[in-house]
């Protein structure tokens, strides 16, 4: 893949590829220990940008783009201040999503829609509570499912649901969540484990990673309704099942070029470095510190281009 022709945009990677999105970790802390987890490809740190700080940089990222902001950690839940952030972030952009891990949404799911939050991704890799166990380290199903529950009564929609599909592991169980979000109402996203280049989690890569492409097309077979997300162009299938219908919708990201190619995403890790791809910490750039010291909006606008025009296809 070649950069794009003609001046950089303010919003565009010398790839041409729009930046539309803000990852924004606000902690690293998590009160589960998933095996699989990536980190958000975060180094490990225990500073924290307070909500005005994220206020303040979210301003700057939407003048040069950004429309849309993810909220992830660790565990976002876990910030007390979690609903203060969503309340100051969500009139400067069009959305404000959250990805959790579901374990305290049921109780705060409405003062999460209050604040404005649009919408949730609910982490729940197994309806088997050893399985369950097993993959998290801790923590009860029937309080995650009870969370993705209380998300769709609060309206927080679509509530979708991540399943990182691991060999030999949670595979056997997905026609079992597809039944469960046809009845819930959640979309089921199917998420393929991931490694770097440099095989960093080689040997426990090997072990776990299972392809989805054939099952992906057999559920594309089997739609009857076919969309496509803008980020990534990830493709989800609606299909019926048991008299109802549900989406489910594929993240393959392993050497995927077109995934890559389409990504409109940039990372901000929770001590407030600008990230420009998940699996490689090339072109990062320190917002924080800047920030801390007294740098103007024009001085960290700058800052936020810089990573941007940092950013390069992983794949490609």
């Amino acid at each position: 893949m070649r950069p794009a022709s003609g001046p950089l945009s303010a919003a565009r990677d010398p790839f041409g590829r729009e930046v539309k999105s803000l990852r924004l970790s606000v902690t690293q802390q998590c009160d589960l220990a998933c095996s699989h987890c990536h980190k958000e490809g975060q180094r490990p740190s225990a500073d924290e940008m307070t909500a005005a700080e994220i206020e303040r940089l979210t301003r700057i990222g939407s003048s040069v783009g950004i429309r849309k902001v993810k909220l992830t950690g660790g565990e976002p839940l876990i910030r007390k201040d979690i609903t203060e952030i969503i309340s100051k972030i969500s009139p400067l952009v069009r959305e404000v999503s959250l990805t959790t891990n579901g374990l305290r949404l049921e109780h705060m799911a409405r003062s999460l829609k209050n604040a404005g939050l649009g919408r949730v991704n609910v982490s729940l890799h197994s309806l088997d509570p050893e399985t369950f166990k097993r993959l998290c380290g801790r923590g009860q199903t029937v309080d995650v499912v009870r969370g993705i529950k209380a998300a769709i009564e609060a309206g927080l929609s679509p509530v979708k649901v991540n399943m990182v599909v691991l060999k030999d592991e949670n595979e056997a169980e997905i026609a079992q969540m597809i039944e469960f979000c046809a009845k819930t109402g959640a979309i089921l996203q199917l998420i393929e484990y991931e490694s770097d280049r440099e095989s960093s989690n080689g040997r426990d890569f090997v072990k776990r990673y299972v392809s989805l492409e054939a099952l992906e097309e057999t559920l594309a077979q089997q739609s009857f309704e076919t969309t496509m997300n803008e980020l990534h162009r990830r493709r989800r299938y609606r299909i019926r099942n048991n008299g109802t219908s549900v989406a489910v919708e594929f993240v393959r990201p392993m050497h995927n070029t077109e995934f890559c190619a389409n990504c409109t995403r940039i990372r901000m890790s929770s001590d407030g470095r600008l990230k420009p791809c998940l699996l490689s910490r090339s072109g990062e750039v320190d917002v924080l510190t800047p920030l801390r010291g007294g740098a103007t909006d024009a001085e960290l606008r700058g800052l936020f281009l810089e990573a941007i025009a940092n950013r390069r296809p992983y794949w490609s």
